[in-house]
């Protein structure tokens, strides 16, 4: 692989091998991965999404809410019905070495100026950050310039002004950014993105520059909802990803 600067970031890959192949394929050159947890539930391949994750190089994971469930750190209780069958499926599937994978996986990590959860910094399992009032209270929660997380699917970012004022946006394909005040970001999901765009998301991170692209990329959605409806898991979770939502 090349050497560059540049770092993968996804995050809610949701056992969707198929998506996450589309990514890496789109995503190179790169030498490092961050990997912001929800590798696994809902989808149909979660120890092989697991096994691909982990021989990332330089890679940095952490634990989302769904792979808690599954390993016994969450109770199950606090998730939808379809969500609740997915992580039972997953359960009897996985094997040994990858639960011990996931085990071993932190819920926040800081990396220079960079903070790394799946929720967000207050929360780091389960917060929903897309509204500017649990942003600005991450804001004060935040130890680090800049915040990279996931769980929303969305692929949204927020920004603090000089006059402590957090505005919101979403981040269109292609769009470059360049950190330069305190920011909250997300790339969006590359197994199940919720903002009306089908197209597995993620996002490309030059850290000596602070500059991060956002990228869509197509794959064979038709292939991924086969899978889920041969495994048995809910035909709702392989409906939503025709339409993204």
């Amino acid at each position: 692989m090349i050497e560059t600067d540049n770092v993968l970031i996804i995050s809610d890959i949701h056992a969707n091998l198929t998506a996450l192949n589309a990514v890496l394929a789109a995503a190179e050159p790169y030498n490092e991965v961050w990997c912001l947890g929800d590798l696994i539930g809902y989808g149909p391949d979660p120890n092989e999404v697991i096994e691909i994750i982990k021989s990332q190089p330089n890679l940095t994971c952490l634990l989302g809410n769904h792979d808690a469930a599954v390993i016994g750190n969450l109770e199950i209780g606090s998730f939808n019905f379809d969500a609740r069958k997915s992580i039972l499926w997953t359960q009897s599937l996985l094997n040994k070495e990858n639960i011990a994978f996931l085990k071993e996986l932190p819920t926040i990590i800081e990396l220079g100026k960079y903070t790394l959860v799946h929720g967000s910094p207050r929360f780091h399992l389960w917060e929903y950050l897309i509204d500017v009032d649990t942003a600005a209270m991450s804001f004060d929660a935040l130890r680090t310039d800049f915040c990279v997380m996931g769980h929303s699917h969305i692929p949204i970012r927020f920004t603090k002004n000089s006059g402590e004022q957090v505005h919101p946006s979403l981040q269109e394909d292609g769009e470059v950014i360049h950190f330069q005040h305190p920011t909250i970001i997300n790339p969006g999901s590359v197994g199940q993105p919720r903002d009306q765009d089908p197209r597995a998301a993620y996002a490309i991170l030059d850290r000596s520059t602070d500059t991060w692209i956002q990228h869509r990329v197509e794959y064979d959605i038709p292939a991924v909802q086969q899978r889920i409806h041969q495994a048995g898991l809910s035909a709702r979770h392989a409906m939503r990803l025709s339409d993204g939502w």
